[in-house]
């Protein structure tokens, strides 16, 4: 498949250094239409909605947030604890720029972490990116069906 400038001058954003200094693509080779393509799949598999999940992300980050740092119980259900850093995180897709932070999810039924940032959110509402196999803010589709 033949891909656009734009295309490129995405995916190309997205390696190391560029907006992070690990990237957002791990060590997936795949194209990033590809990446999508097959997280959508696995979306429509497990009956899950991208803009549900990022509501629900969002609620976690939002109510972790009053914990000030330091992990805190929400729903009595899930451990969360927020970062922030100093400055900002741009969309590869040059829509937007987003607050620095971390978000660490521990479901306590079924032990599963995840880690998101804002810049994760907007990827997945967007532009249903969950980012590259490998990445340490994947959102993998089975591991958030099996937390959320």
């Amino acid at each position: 498949m033949k891909y656009t400038q734009i295309e490129r001058a995405v995916q190309e954003r997205m390696r190391p250094g560029h907006i992070t200094a690990l990237g957002l693509l791990g060590d997936d080779q795949r194209p990033v239409a590809d990446i999508m393509q097959a997280d959508s799949e696995a979306f429509s598999r497990l009956g899950m909605d991208f803009d549900q999940v990022a509501d629900l992300l969002e609620h976690l980050r939002s109510a972790g947030q009053d914990g000030l740092g330091e992990p805190i119980t929400v729903d009595n259900r899930y451990l969360v604890s927020t970062g922030d850093a100093r400055g900002v995180l741009p969309c590869p897709w040059n829509d937007g720029v987003h607050h620095k932070n971390a978000i660490t999810v521990q479901d306590q039924r079924s032990g599963r972490t995840i880690i998101y940032s804002d810049l994760s959110i907007h990827l997945l509402r967007v532009h249903h990116f969950c980012q590259g196999k490998g990445s340490p803010f994947r959102l993998d589709p089975d591991t958030l069906a099996a937390i959320l």
